[in-house]
């Protein structure tokens, strides 16, 4: 499974990298296929409500009130028709998208298990909403969607009196069908709506709407598709006879001539067992994650910056409990936290400076404590002695600088390293330069490190890089995991710029810190 999750990954990546060099790093579609989803969706609503303007319930009118539309008002009503028919289609490609990225990500088991189980249900309600829209149109596609759909329900056993005797004849329908019928085709697309928005609830701040540009471009290349092949009906619907031959879409139809094959309880037991499996696989096998983020209240003021920089809304402020002239204190959900780490990295307490008493700060990594990393970090900076131009390289774990090298140290995150990590290293004389190697920079593995780290070096959030720390010796690198070779120019071009730099005349090794007198937080 780790195989082929690394295999599918690996060529989302590849794509990605194609999309890049056409859309840019923001635009990316791939990158944006939630809220491309969401845009979708709204473009569904906003075309199913202006057609309703033009639509007749009626078991005859129907049909007609769609022909008009679509022929004498074509270039109107006719075009959202199509756009409506083509959105839903598309919208059903970008949630599969979706799904097998957040897959091969890796991003749905663990903590993050939340968001994938409620999207198994968004994927059944959008897939109502599409059957339900086909049976309004009420052409020769309705028809056999509609009996092939309530033959199937019958078997359940539930119904008092078979629903499928509803269209054994023309007499047997009425209008009051059709208005079961555009109900259900509104109240389904609500419930979609709400499970939507709780799909998000665990996500700070999360992406509901594309980049104007991109919207742009998708809605423009819906309308042109519109225009090019509009939406048509196959002929009106005739319950005195069987259709005979049918275009399906092969979208949101597409398990209805299999249907139509197989016995109803085969379809029904892969159903349920399409829906166990998908709902299940966060725990097929369950993600080992490392603890929690844990609060120190004795280094801790209550600064909300780790509430505003979690990317799961896991840290939340809470009255002061230990006495400490504060109001507020924070508080870690331990099962939303993800150990990512960049709550550690904006807590103004992270400072490696420290020389006087245990490196404790704020809020901390159990597993991966500041002290920890800045072990590793001297203790990465031996391995570069005697080599020009040495650079010291903090990586993402999921990005391309994650394979272990001489003068790296892999973290969950970028953003988890304090902006104040960088002034140590080269204010101490532990390497010539500082490379940040994250991941994408079209979607960070943890959302918002991209973002956050930049913000940080460009002095635009808290906590910030210094301004003493020369920005010639501060490299970032956004590179996803097959971009091996680029990351490694890059950082074959830093190493030769600091190889031809003068030592940097603020340095000072450890050893002569040691003798030099101690130094306060606030002079530093």
């Amino acid at each position: 499974m780790t195989a082929l999750r690394a295999w599918v990954r690996n060529g989302f990546d590849r794509a990605e990298r194609v999309l890049d060099r056409a859309f840019g790093p923001d635009w990316n579609p791939l990158a944006q296929l939630g809220p491309i989803g969401w845009f979708l969706f709204w473009t569904v609503a906003v075309s199913g409500i202006y057609l309703f303007i033009f639509f007749d319930t009626g078991v005859t009118q129907a049909y007609a009130s769609i022909e008009w539309l679509t022929k004498d008002h074509w270039w109107h009503a006719g075009i959202a028709r199509s756009l409506h028919r083509y959105a839903s289609d598309l919208m059903v490609v970008v949630m599969f998208l979706h799904l097998a990225r957040e897959w091969a990500m890796d991003r749905y088991r663990g903590k993050r298990w939340f968001s994938w189980l409620t999207g198994v249900f968004v994927i059944w309600f959008v897939y109502l909403s599409g059957i339900t829209g086909y049976w309004l149109v009420w052409d020769r596609l309705a028809q056999y969607v509609a009996m092939i759909t309530t033959e199937l329900l019958d078997t359940l056993g539930i119904f008092a009196e078979p629903i499928a005797r509803n269209f054994l004849s023309p007499q047997s329908l009425s209008s009051r069908f059709f208005t079961l019928m555009v109900f259900l085709h509104i109240a389904i697309p609500l419930l979609l709506l709400l499970l939507m928005w709780i799909h998000i609830q665990r996500i700070t701040e999360a992406r509901t709407k594309p980049p104007r540009g991109l919207a742009a471009i998708t809605l423009g290349s819906l309308v042109a598709g519109s225009l090019i092949l509009p939406a048509t009906s196959q002929g009106p619907a005739d319950l005195a006879s069987l259709p005979q031959s049918l275009g399906i879409d092969w979208f949101l139809l597409s398990l209805y001539p299999v249907i139509e094959s197989v016995p109803a309880g085969a379809i029904w037991a892969g159903v349920l067992v399409f829906t166990l499996l998908l709902a299940g696989l966060p725990w097929l096998p369950r993600r080992r994650e490392g603890a929690a983020a844990e609060v120190f209240l004795d280094h801790c003021n209550g600064c909300s910056r780790c509430v505003a920089d979690c990317p799961y809304a896991a840290i939340t402020l809470v009255p002061r409990s230990d006495g400490l002239p504060f109001t507020h204190e924070v508080e870690v959900n331990a099962d939303r936290c993800v150990s990512c780490g960049i709550c550690m990295g904006s807590c103004p307490s992270s400072t490696p400076f420290r020389r006087s008493g245990p490196l404790i700060t704020g809020i901390d990594l159990p597993d991966r404590p500041l002290a920890e990393v800045r072990a590793e970090v001297i203790e990465a900076a031996a391995a570069l002695e005697g080599m020009p131009g040495r650079v010291m390289t903090l990586a993402c774990a999921h990005g391309a600088a994650a394979e272990a090298a001489p003068g790296r140290v892999v973290l969950p995150c970028v953003a988890m390293a304090p902006p104040s990590l960088i002034d140590f290293i080269i204010s101490r004389d532990l390497a010539d330069g500082v490379a940040v190697a994250g991941c994408a920079e079209r979607d960070c593995f943890n959302r918002f490190g991209v973002a956050w780290t930049r913000a940080r070096f460009e002095r635009s959030r808290d906590p910030y890089l210094r301004q003493r720390v020369p920005r010639e010796r501060v490299l970032t690198v956004w590179a996803g995991p097959t971009e091996t070779v680029r990351l490694q120019k890059e950082l074959g071009s830093f190493t030769s710029r600091l190889g031809a730099m003068p030592a940097f005349a603020g340095a000072r090794s450890l050893d002569a810190e040691e003798t030099a007198p101690a130094e306060t937080e606030a002079a530093k």
